[in-house]
């Protein structure tokens, strides 16, 4: 069957060049402002125009395998390669994941700290707004990763619990205070556990990251703040998918967010 013009000049409307997608990224979430540990951008190049952008946190093996199946050109990752202090040769599992990219001329891209930071796709603001946080706002001291926000009424630590169980389809892990009531709260995605320090001079109620260290324990008992712990991967679901469905209004291109069970 042979297609008509219109249809393929409307094919190649929903086509975009990768550097053309990496520089309107770069430009939306500036990652020059943020020292990071990972490159920003593109991290493994492809060839291929880009019709289909899949995403998804992490760029493990099964979320690429997911990505070819439906057909992805690219993907878009909160958690990509290359991290400071890890081993440098492409072998073992890194070798897999890179030469699944490289066979099927896939592009990766992916976003640290300045997706967790943005105050539109963000991870933080995301956040908030799973959790219906009014007048949330960055923390100027953070560097954009601390947000803020007050409880029109004030909530039991209980049902702060609850609140989070229903966002984000996982119970927090609650290390609880005395106060019996919460009204100011802080929170920042991902592995982020040492801002309590930061909330709790700020005289905040309540603190919440995705992940927990043992110190994190104490610190919350002693300094009198209701940390949760809410899962680094369920806390950082929702930048990446945010800013996929931006790219995707923006270019006229297909988005489809893949989701990868991660428990941790």
């Amino acid at each position: 069957m042979v297609r008509n013009n219109n249809a393929i000049i409307a094919a190649r409307k929903q086509m975009i060049q990768i550097h053309t997608l990496e520089s309107w990224c770069n430009q939306q979430l500036q990652p020059e402002n943020f020292s990071d540990y990972c490159p920003n951008g593109i991290q493994v190049e492809g060839s291929r125009e880009i019709q289909r952008l899949a995403s998804g946190v992490t760029a493990c093996q099964a979320l690429l395998d997911a990505a070819i199946e439906w057909g992805a050109d690219a993907i878009l990752v909160h958690h990509g390669y290359f991290w400071k202090g890890e081993a440098q040769p492409l072998t073992g599992i890194k070798g897999n994941r890179i030469r699944t990219l490289m066979k099927n001329d896939m592009t990766l891209f992916a976003y640290h700290l300045p997706l967790d930071a943005h105050p539109q796709f963000g991870n933080n603001v995301q956040l908030g707004k799973r959790l219906q946080l009014r007048n949330a706002a960055a923390i100027d001291s953070s560097d954009g990763l601390l947000w803020s926000a007050e409880f029109q009424h004030p909530v039991t630590p209980a049902q702060l619990s609850e609140i989070i169980t229903q966002a984000l389809e996982r119970k927090p892990l609650h290390i609880t205070a005395a106060k019996l009531q919460i009204q100011r709260i802080g929170w920042c995605t991902g592995g982020a556990q040492h801002y309590i320090d930061l909330a709790a001079d700020l005289g905040l109620d309540a603190f919440i990251s995705g992940e927990i260290s043992e110190s994190t324990v104490h610190t919350a008992r002693e300094r009198n703040i209701h940390y949760y712990a809410a899962g680094h991967h369920a806390s950082e679901r929702y930048g990446v998918q945010a800013l996929g469905d931006a790219i995707a209004s923006e270019f006229g291109i297909s988005h489809r967010y893949i989701e990868i069970d991660n428990p941790a």
